[in-house]
Formats: C-alpha cells, sequence, structure tokens
C-alpha cells in the first residue's frame, strides 16, 4: 500500500471516530468499524512498554562513571550520590564510543541494583536511549528561553507529561501511540481483542482509534463472578445471568453494552483456555514484584500467540513510587532492583520461547528528575534515560547525545532539568517501524514526526 492511500485510510477511519468523539466522549471505546487496518502481518512481533510512573531518576540509573563526569556528578548531589566503587560491577563498555554535545568521550554505568541487565547489554541485546522526551521540534536553549519556538504543553506536570508520553497529548487525549499501532494491525491477528494488551489497568497508551485495550490481570483474564461459577449454586441460573448480559437487544445503547461484554466474556473464554494449553514456563520470576508478576503474565500470553491468533500484539505494564523527593538514596535503589529483576526475568522468558528476537521492550517515565539535589531527593525533570532491550535490538551501545553534566549547563534549562535531544516521536517511530508500521503510517499516528528528518534512530 502506498503512503498516500496509508494516509487516507487513516485519515477515514480517525474522521469517522472524530464526529462520534464530539457527541459522546465514550464512544471512541464502543463502536466498531469494519474497514481493515492499513498494515498486514504473516509473522509474530510484539512492543513491551515498560513504564515508569512518578518520574524516573534519571541521573540515579545510568551514572556518570568516567573520573571527571563522576567528579562533577557527586558535587551536585552529594547526599544522595552513588560511591564510586560501588558502581564498578555494573560500569558498562559499549561497542560504540560515548559523546556528548562538545564531543568529549564519556563513561556511564548502570545503578548497582541493575546489575541483572549487564550481561544483556554485554550479549548485544540491551541498548541505552539518553535524553529523550516530549518535543514538538527540534529546539535549542536559546530558543527554549526565548519561547521562540512550540513546546509541549504543562512541562513538569505528571499527569500531562504521562499522557504526552503515551499519546503525544496532554491529559484528555483519548488514543495513545501504542493503540494507534495496534490500529494498524489488529486485521491481521485472528482475534483483535488481543491486540492491545493492558496488563497493569488503564492506560492512554493502550486507546487506539479502533483497537480497544484488552485488561488482564497478572493471574489471567478478569471474569465475571456470577459466571466464574454456579450462579447460587445453579448452572441453569449461571446461563440466564450469560444470555442475560450477552444476547441482542433493540435499543441501541443497551445491545452495544451487550456487544462490549459478551467480547469480554469470549475473550476470557479465549485466554483461558490458550493459556491452559500454553507451554509452562521454566523461567523463575522474582518474587514479590508486581512488575514481574505483570511480565510474567506476558510471557505467558506470547505463549499462547498461536492459540490467540496473534501476530503482532502491544502490550504495556507499569510500576509507580518514582516520584522521589525525599528519601531518594532509599527509595530509588529498591526500585531499581524489582526493574532489573523484573526486566531480566523477562528476557530470559522469551529466549526459552525462542522469540527473543521477535519480543522489543522499552522503558518510559513522566519525566526524568533534576541532577541537583533538594537535599534527599530531587525533582520534576524532562529528558531522561530510557532501555531498549530484546534479541531485535543493537545493543552494546547507547544512542542519541550523553548530556553534559552541569547545572544550568548547555544541555539543560536549570537544576539539571535536561532538554531533551530526543523526541518521543522519534523513540516510538523507530519501535514502531520495527513493528512494521510505514513510514507514511507513522508520520499519521506521531503527530511532531513530521518535523524531524531523522525519523528512525537505528537501534532496531
Amino acid at each position: 500500500m502506498t503512503n498516500q492511500a496509508s494516509r487516507r485510510a487513516f485519515l477515514k477511519r480517525a474522521s469517522a471516530l472524530g464526529v462520534a468523539g464530539v457527541a459522546a466522549p465514550w464512544a471512541i471505546n464502543l463502536m466498531s468499524i469494519a474497514e481493515a487496518a492499513a498494515a498486514t502481518a504473516s509473522d509474530y512481533k510484539a512492543l513491551v512498554c515498560v513504564f515508569l510512573y512518578g518520574g524516573n531518576d534519571y541521573a540515579n540509573t545510568v551514572v556518570p562513571y568516567d573520573s571527571t563526569n563522576y567528579t562533577l556528578y557527586q558535587q551536585l548531589r552529594p547526599t544522595i550520590a552513588y560511591a564510586r566503587d560501588a558502581l564498578t560491577a555494573t560500569a558498562l563498555v559499549p561497542s560504540v564510543p560515548v559523546l556528548d554535545s562538545t564531543g568529549a568521550t564519556r563513561e556511564f554505568a548502570l545503578a548497582p541494583a541493575l546489575a541483572p541487565l549487564v550481561p544483556i547489554f554485554n550479549a548485544g541485546a540491551l541498548g541505552v536511549m539518553l535524553n529523550v522526551g516530549p518535543l514538538i521540534q527540534p529546539t535549542t536553549k536559546a530558543q527554549y528561553q526565548a519561547k521562540s519556538v512550540p513546546l509541549p504543553p504543562k512541562l513538569f506536570s505528571h499527569n500531562d507529561q504521562q499522557s504526552i508520553w503515551q499519546s503525544s497529548a496532554p491529559e484528555g487525549s483519548r488514543s495513545g501511540w501504542g493503540g494507534r499501532l495496534g490500529d494498524l494491525f489488529e486485521a491481521s491477528n485472528g482475534n483483535a481483542t488481543f491486540t492491545c494488551v493492558n496488563v497493569s489497568g488503564n492506560a492512554v497508551y493502550m486507546a487506539g482509534k479502533t483497537a480497544v485495550q484488552y485488561q488482564v490481570s497478572a493471574n489471567g483474564s478478569m471474569q465475571f463472578n456470577g459466571l466464574k461459577s454456579p450462579l447460587f449454586g445453579s448452572s441453569s441460573a449461571t446461563e440466564a445471568l450469560r444470555t442475560l448480559i450477552t444476547q441482542q437487544r433493540s435499543h441501541s445503547l443497551e445491545n452495544e453494552y451487550n456487544r462490549v461484554t459478551r467480547r469480554s466474556v469470549d475473550a476470557n473464554a479465549a485466554l483461558t483456555s490458550a493459556l491452559a494449553t500454553a507451554p509452562v514456563l521454566q523461567t523463575v520470576f522474582p518474587a514479590s514484584n508486581s512488575l514481574g508478576d505483570q511480565l510474567k503474565m506476558v510471557a505467558r500470553m506470547i505463549s499462547a500467540k498461536d492459540s490467540l491468533g496473534a501476530k503482532r500484539q502491544v502490550f504495556f505494564v507499569s510500576m509507580g513510587g518514582f516520584d522521589t523527593h525525599d528519601n531518594l538514596a532509599t527509595v530509588h535503589p529498591g526500585l531499581m532492583a524489582k526493574l532489573g529483576d523484573a526486566m531480566s526475568a523477562f528476557y530470559q522468558a522469551t529466549v526459552e520461547l525462542g522469540v527473543a528476537d521477535k519480543v522489543t521492550t522499552f522503558t518510559a517515565s513522566d519525566f526524568g528528575r533534576t541532577l541537583v539535589a533538594n537535599n534527599d531527593g530531587s525533582d520534576h525533570g524532562w529528558g531522561s534515560m530510557h532501555f531498549m532491550m530484546g534479541g531485535a535490538v543493537k545493543g552494546k551501545r547507547f544512542y542519541g547525545t550523553a548530556p553534559v553534566v552541569a547545572n544550568n549547563g548547555p544541555d539543560d534549562v536549570g537544576q539539571g532539568r535536561l532538554l531533551p535531544s530526543t523526541s518521543v516521536d522519534q523513540y516510538a517511530a523507530t519501535l514502531g517501524k520495527w513493528l512494521g508500521a510505514s513510514d507514511g503510517e507513522l508520520l499519521d499516528l506521531l503527530q511532531n514526526l513530521d518535523n524531524y528528518s531523522t525519523r528512525d534512530l537505528g537501534f532496531l
């Protein structure tokens, strides 16, 4: 399909839904449009978004390690910096030198608790994206200060920056780029319901124009209480309830409600059956780790992909607690341990399932935080460091430009709040292109991408 044809198909669907959205905001998740998605797929691929709610502290995740920049880092956060000798075991040796915006060579280490990710990096299946965040167009510090270019609205606000990361629009957005990718591929799946799967609750990232996010728990599908076991001890009562909540109705709203309910009941039956016959995972996931539980569920669903008829899937998992204004030195290492343990186990599970090169996992967060400590924590920032993991990732490398370690330096807008050198749209486009979206389709679903000449960051 040509890019222009792709664009027309996308706009046609978006226009139809836009009209419905004016009349009733909830219609976007109830309507069903019969037109097939623009993209097709015959093999299997999946994207897994790991969202870190609260704004992850970038400087204590990917830490300056060369002696010059470590000294600067320690001076700017004396109460929360890692000791340099604590970083020796997690120092990364990339296959390509890392340069900052001045052209100087840089060295980095991961937070000590992220040690489980180091072997994956060394094996070439983990990459680091430096200083990525929401932008509307390439922006210099001078332009930011002069307010001479458009900027993302409501910078440093949790809710709005979460939404902008996930959808390119502030809080109130009706669709996210994960869901819009799902729109393109749901017709390729035997059961479109399993195109966009959320294991951590509702997130705009997973809402498409036509694709609806299917929510599961870490233990599997969420069933109707009255259908899980005989209602009032009677199988006849259970069947009567099933008929009541799923049968066709003459009233349009009542019928639509039952249609959605029927879809949920059918999806529960299909998923329960598929998981029951899927291979039992041998990979051990960390105990008492909610992110690990969610990723284990993702791995189980991937193991059942053939039974579910899945060719393209987008998953969403998350963990919270990253708003570390206080007690960062105590709280953040524990968060890093859960993140590292869970991601490492998930990667090993994809290896076990033989799909490591078919599953790409990436992290995202509201924003990074200030490099300058506020005594025992850090405050809301902008750009941050993130990870891309999977057999298809061109790992053992850093991507983007390393920021200069300084307060109010050339790469930040004050207190070490990084002005992103790479946009979320570029990050998303690279992931979407690997999933199979065409250049034209990516321009349609990422509204700021047309402002960038580099749309593929090269890590896949």
